[in-house]
């Protein structure tokens, strides 16, 4: 059996999710074709909703042969996650015979099964989704049991702290859960420098502290380590910034009622900590790539407990050849509403 590559980064039969149509409306063909806007921070954060186009063109060329591929692919956003909405989206496959099938994991995960007998040469997949942010600006809302479950509490193989970062922890703790989150991303953004090509898929939170450099993926895991040794539940983030490059890995510090800040965006009224709405516990998303708040510059497509719940593109297959994966794409800024 060939792993396939595990990192994505593109098309073609088309499958769309059970939640989505099969077939654009007139309306989303109208975002198909627009012209994407420059905009920039402030008339992100004062809009009252933001439109995105999502394309990621994933191409795996094979050296020989290739047969029972199994392939697992999360390429799509959630229906919902907080104030962002999926309205359209879609995966094309480029063999015809390919068979693919849907399942929804935890967190509103969406992921996408292929299967194919025999295997092409070269094999192209396609994600196409529009989504929306607004008009109301929220984090996604937990129930109160999200703050002391073990899912999001216990390390993993690749957040389990050593003893570098359970000291870490301890000197970072503190009775506001909020101030806590923002050292532990304060802390990963000043000692883990982003150092393309330093790790691997499988490096782990230690490692990487260990290496000081990583990149966002280990960045996230280091931070999650964190956080859990000092008691803050926390999650991995599989999403994508505004513009062309590679997927983008962040966090999601879950805090309880009435401990989250306002969420960036349009401005709600006065200043101060928001709630989760009566849910119990709000999910909020800090970057520590960029020690920042994550804004209307993000779009979330998966969260788990580590990479691994969320790999975009793996899988297994039978046969002597090697699967060589390219990647490519882009987020659009295409509608925004004052």
């Amino acid at each position: 059996m060939q792993d396939l590559l595990p990192r994505p980064r593109p098309a073609l039969a088309t499958a769309a999710p059970p939640t989505a149509a099969a077939s654009a409306t007139a309306a989303t063909a109208a975002v198909w074709s627009a012209e994407p806007l420059a905009v920039d921070e402030a008339r992100l954060a004062a809009a009252s909703l933001v439109t995105y186009r999502i394309r990621q063109r994933l191409r795996y060329t094979y050296d020989g042969p290739a047969h029972d591929l199994v392939h697992r692919l999360v390429v799509l956003p959630p229906n919902r996650h907080g104030d962002q909405t999926s309205r359209h989206g879609e995966l094309t496959v480029s063999a015809p015979a390919a068979r693919v099938s849907w399942e929804r994991g935890p967190d509103g995960l969406r992921a996408a099964t292929v299967t194919l007998d025999e295997v092409p040469g070269v094999l192209d997949f396609e994600a196409a989704a529009i989504v929306e942010r607004g008009p109301a600006v929220t984090w996604p809302e937990l129930p109160a049991s999200s703050l002391t479950g073990r899912r999001l509490l216990a390390a993993t193989a690749l957040t389990a702290p050593d003893e570098t970062l359970l000291a870490v922890a301890s000197r970072l703790a503190g009775p506001d859960p909020l101030t806590t989150a923002r050292r532990c991303c304060a802390w990963v953004f000043e000692n883990i420098a982003y150092l393309p090509g330093s790790t691997t898929v499988g490096t782990t939170a230690a490692q990487a502290v260990a290496g000081g450099a990583g990149v966002c993926q280990d960045q996230a895991h280091v931070m999650i380590a964190l956080c859990r040794a000092a008691g803050l539940p926390a999650r991995y983030v599989l999403g994508h910034l505004v513009g062309d490059g590679a997927s983008h890995a962040w966090v999601e510090v879950v805090l309880p009622d009435g401990w989250a800040p306002p969420a960036p965006g349009r401005s709600r009224g006065p200043s101060g900590p928001s709630t989760a709405g009566g849910a119990g516990a709000a999910a909020v998303a800090l970057d520590p790539c960029h020690n920042r708040l994550a804004d209307r510059r993000y779009v979330t497509i998966a969260t788990g407990r580590d990479y691994h719940d969320v790999m975009p593109t793996s899988g297994v297959y039978r046969g002597s050849g090697r699967g060589l994966l390219a990647a490519s794409q882009r987020v659009e800024i295409v509608g925004l509403e004052a």
